[in-house]
């Protein structure tokens, strides 16, 4: 899985795996790296507009991930912690494209590499709207 080309680190993200992470073969369930990459790109969001911003059932607009997408490297067991590095590239008119690294905390070794495509869109009409001003100001390559 090839990053998105001119993505750059933006945002680090340590967590611990859960008991309930994981799947009847005693390791992290599959889903769950989504949602480690989840985590990571909200807390990132929120870092940027604030945890009432962009990213509240009451904005006008906001993110959708459109596509995403995981390769798996090693299986995770716990305990473990974690750390999720988001990239970012420079943004489209509406997107920003993302990527994940997933990592032990410790030693370092590579669990996953991820990615997904966010689209801003228009709460109200469903359909795709320019990125804010003030968030794409933040994001690599922007200028």
């Amino acid at each position: 899985m090839a990053t998105a080309e001119g993505a750059e680190p933006v945002h680090q993200l340590t967590l611990q795996v859960r008991w309930g992470d994981m799947d009847a073969l005693g390791h992290v369930n599959n889903a769950t790296y989504f949602t480690y990459f989840e985590q990571a790109r909200v807390a990132w969001l929120e870092r940027l507009a604030g945890s009432g911003g962009h990213l509240s059932p009451d904005a006008g607009s906001g993110p959708v991930v459109v596509t995403a997408s995981c390769e798996f490297r090693l299986p995770i067991t716990y305990p473990a912690t974690l750390t999720v590095a988001v990239l970012a590239a420079p943004p489209g008119r509406s997107s920003i494209d993302t990527c994940y690294r997933l990592v032990d905390a410790g030693d370092q070794r590579l669990y996953a590499l991820g990615a997904a495509r966010m689209v801003w869109v228009d709460r109200r009409s469903g359909r795709s709207t320019p990125l804010p001003a003030g968030l794409r100001e933040a994001l690599p390559g922007a200028g």
